[in-house]
């Protein structure tokens, strides 16, 4: 059993703090900020000097960690701001509207659409995209608004934001913090993202219908402001031929990663590799559309879609990084580059050291992530929580003897199934389904509630049947 030094219990406290900040719904930026201070002036013997250092190298090693997924996230945002312009947007998701002719279907057809684009866009951006062109269409054909946030919000901010199977954000922040292969998080990450969506869409589904809240009324389609500022998109050749190539080359590319996965012979292409050839095609796509479109004005079109992406980008990192600074403080293998060689992973050392104390089963330990990671997304991101059921998971499963991947990517779904998000009003990702929508907030988690709980209680079986 490692020995606990001072630093071990500081790290300790400032965890609880942290979770403490996220139950009452305050925010953790600060507590981590203050914890990177604390254990780097007592590891650097009481010095001002050196604890300042110390907040700097691990800001400065978190952003580094996590700049590729910022990266990649507004090149694809830019690219989304690109087609935007030219009206391919609309013309992407337009062949969905056919198929919406009755409350069931628009329910359905809404939740498959939002979790491809959300799939590849991530869930935000594709909100504006799905909800605004085709909540319209699905309200008309008899769906209630709540329903039809119900069905963005679980399949966008929920199923694909959890499993986050193209761009790969979620599971490698969780990898990092947990010390394993970012293909394993992804792989098993999709798996209890999907079963937990599914699950919690149908009970979504025969709930609303059980009420009668699953059909629109005459007042509702009424007041819906969508209906009243849906308008046509001038087609182009330009956009129809984005509108067609963009989801064409993705798909593409989406065969091509699953074969060389698959197939031993061909490029292994995952992880940073995939996370690459996105953030390339993106680039591409961003400059052939604009040019394209804009002709000579592309040149400062471009400017201003990159801008628009990476500002979206930040916005979701700026709180992530300091977070993820204090919790890479728990692994042993990015404590030492922050604090220095022999430094030790806190957070691992403390998991060992209750490994040896406590009975640490496979039930306990797949129900404790889940909580802890419940907790973790209380502060609305989802994100920010992933480097401690990471550190979590790498800290408690490997002395347990259970399989650190699968206990990582079950915190990872839950963290973000709660704050990415569809269990917190203050998240934005409910605030964004709820308002394309035209729906409280409130309204919108007290209906999902019972979904996810649900989802998430069988999602925790079947880890436990792995685990």
């Amino acid at each position: 059993m490692p020995e606990l030094t001072l630093l071990h219990w500081i790290y300790l406290s400032v965890v609880l703090w942290v979770i403490g900040s996220m139950i009452f719904r305050r925010d953790v930026v600060v507590p981590c900020i203050v914890g990177i201070f604390l254990i780097g002036w007592v590891y650097q013997e009481f010095k001002l000097v050196g604890a300042a250092q110390t907040v700097f190298r691990a800001l400065e090693t978190s952003g580094t960690e996590l700049f590729d997924i910022m990266l990649v996230i507004a090149l694809m945002v830019a690219m989304l701001k690109a087609l935007q312009s030219i009206g391919s947007d609309v013309l992407m998701v337009a062949p969905a509207k056919r198929f919406m002719t009755k409350p069931t279907v628009a329910f359905i057809t809404l939740a498959t659409v939002m979790y491809i684009a959300a799939t590849f866009f991530w869930p935000t951006p594709a909100v504006a995209l799905v909800g605004t062109i085709l909540i319209p269409v699905a309200i008309s054909a008899g769906l209630a608004p709540l329903a039809a946030a119900m069905a963005l919000n679980l399949a966008g901010h929920g199923m694909a934001l959890s499993g986050d199977v193209v761009l790969q954000g979620a599971p490698a922040i969780t990898a990092r913090a947990a010390d394993v292969d970012v293909a394993l998080l992804v792989t098993k990450g999709w798996m209890f993202a999907t079963i937990t969506g599914i699950v919690a869409l149908t009970v979504a589904y025969f709930m609303l219908r059980k009420r009668n809240e699953l059909v629109a009324n005459a007042e509702q389609i009424k007041k819906n402001e969508l209906l009243k500022s849906n308008t046509e998109v001038k087609k182009t050749a330009v956009s129809k031929f984005f509108a067609a190539a963009v989801p064409a080359v993705f798909f593409f590319i989406i065969i091509v990663m699953i074969r060389s996965n698959l197939n031993p012979d061909l490029p292994d292409i995952k992880g940073g590799g995939a996370t690459s050839l996105l953030g390339g095609t993106a680039v591409f796509f961003l400059l052939a559309s604009s040019l394209a479109g804009h002709g000579l004005s592309a040149l400062e079109k471009v400017v201003g879609f990159l801008r628009e992406g990476f500002l979206f980008s930040i916005k979701i990192f700026a709180a992530v990084i300091p977070i993820a600074g204090f919790f890479f403080l728990g692994a042993p293998s990015l404590a030492p580059v922050i604090l220095g060689e022999g430094a030790p992973g806190f957070m691992f050392d403390l998991g060992t050291a209750l490994a040896h104390v406590l009975p640490l089963g496979t039930v306990p330990l797949a129900f404790g992530i889940v909580l802890i990671g419940i907790m973790t997304g209380l502060d609305g991101s989802g994100f920010s929580g992933l480097p401690l059921v990471g550190s979590l998971a790498n800290a408690l499963g490997g002395p347990a003897g259970v399989d650190v991947a699968t206990l990582a990517a079950l915190g990872q779904v839950a963290a973000i199934w709660t704050g990415g998000g569809t269990l917190t009003a203050w998240a934005f990702g409910v605030v964004a389904d709820a308002g394309i929508a035209g729906v409280s907030p409130i309204d919108l988690v007290r209906r999902n509630f019972a979904c996810v709980a649900i989802g998430l209680f069988i999602t925790t079986l079947v880890a436990i049947m792995i685990l």
